[in-house]
């Protein structure tokens, strides 16, 4: 008996510094970025002048081309952590990309960008757009650990972000650091949220066209999704104050106006979103979203168009200097992602 919780002491005690291990590294490898970090944009230089009076924009929540209509995800109630094949995943890029090649927008906004995970079979997802599209980049971390440790088989190393799409020429670029909810010793490997905002001149005018991309909060309380909120239409009116025309568009993880009507929460106990009804934007500001098709799906099982839970969570804010001509979620019936494109069109007054 005394030999058997003599074992059982050790092996208590090799797990207890196994985990303070795994804690104390972590810890030393968090990601801590700046609060504001700029991005090299040299590379944009020999691209098109903007020059317009109109702008295209898609905004598409990639599902690091890992969760398409195969797939479910443990986090949404579904049994998987790894939801993709290799083989699969390839093909869900080669459809993103065929998709962004035969769309004619001036800036397309992707969230859930992946750069050397685990769950994505080490590829680099950012390289493979750019190189597929032809188009400039600019990318921005919001996700980067070298070992997620949960749950069981653990999701693994993971490097993750949102990435801006454009031919045209880009002034300046940074990533901006949005709220963090979670405290030590979570945060170690959590997200990290940020905007990704791009300046872009426009030929004949001393006022700039600003691009935001975002991608908020998902599994939190709902703090963190209104601080990160706030501090988003913090950032957007200090862009207009300058005389800019300023888009901003992702997913919110937020319920738009009139979503939760479209597409009732049928199981409470699933993942809901916030619920972006109640938020007063600054004045003048508008949201631009579609409610006709849905833009997410959840991913508690592979999806089945006519049971599985939809929301209207992707959308745009545009400031008072532009003005909606159109907007659509665009149905790829949730192929290649847990998402659909949602495209914008506006004119700059």
């Amino acid at each position: 008996m005394k030999k058997a919780l003599k074992i059982i002491g050790i092996v208590l005690l090799a797990v207890v510094v196994l985990f303070g291990a795994l804690v104390a590294y972590l810890s030393i490898k968090e990601y801590k970025p700046d609060e504001i970090e700029q991005i090299d944009v040299s590379a944009s230089e020999s691209r098109n002048a903007f020059s317009g009076d109109t702008v295209k924009l898609i905004s598409f929540n990639t599902g690091y081309a890992a969760l398409g209509d195969n797939a479910d995800f443990f986090m949404d109630g579904g049994e998987n952590v790894k939801s993709s094949d290799e083989t699969r995943m390839n093909e869900n890029m080669n459809e993103i990309s065929q998709f962004i090649n035969e769309q004619n927008a001036d800036f397309y906004l992707l969230q859930e960008v992946d750069q050397n995970s685990s769950r994505t079979y080490s590829v680099n997802q950012v390289e493979t757009y750019i190189e597929n599209t032809k188009l400039f980049g600019t990318y921005a971390l919001n996700y980067s650990c070298p070992f997620v440790p949960y749950p069981l088989p653990p999701i693994g190393k993971v490097n993750s972000g949102i990435l801006t799409l454009t031919d045209y020429t880009v002034s300046s670029a940074e990533r901006v650091s949005l709220p963090c909810p979670f405290s030590w010793p979570v945060s170690a490997a959590n997200l990290k949220r940020c905007l990704l905002i791009n300046h872009i001149p426009i030929e004949g005018s001393d006022k700039e066209l600003v691009i935001v991309n975002l991608h908020l909060e998902a599994y939190d309380d709902g703090e963190g999704k209104a601080a990160q909120t706030q501090m988003l239409f913090s950032v957007l009116q200090q862009e207009y104050e300058k005389g800019n025309y300023v888009i901003a568009g992702g997913d919110f993880n937020q319920t738009f106006p009139g979503g939760l009507d479209a597409y009732p929460i049928e199981d409470t106990e699933t993942w809901a979103p916030g619920t972006l009804e109640n938020t007063v934007l600054p004045e003048g500001w508008a949201f631009a979203y579609d409610t006709s098709v849905p833009s997410c799906r959840l991913l508690d099982k592979p999806y089945d168009p006519q049971t599985s839970q939809h929301y209207i969570i992707d959308g745009f804010i545009i400031s008072p200097n532009v003005e909606k001509v159109s907007v659509e979620t665009l149905d790829l019936g949730f192929h290649a992602a847990d998402h659909n494109p949602v495209s914008l069109e506006v004119k700059l007054k």
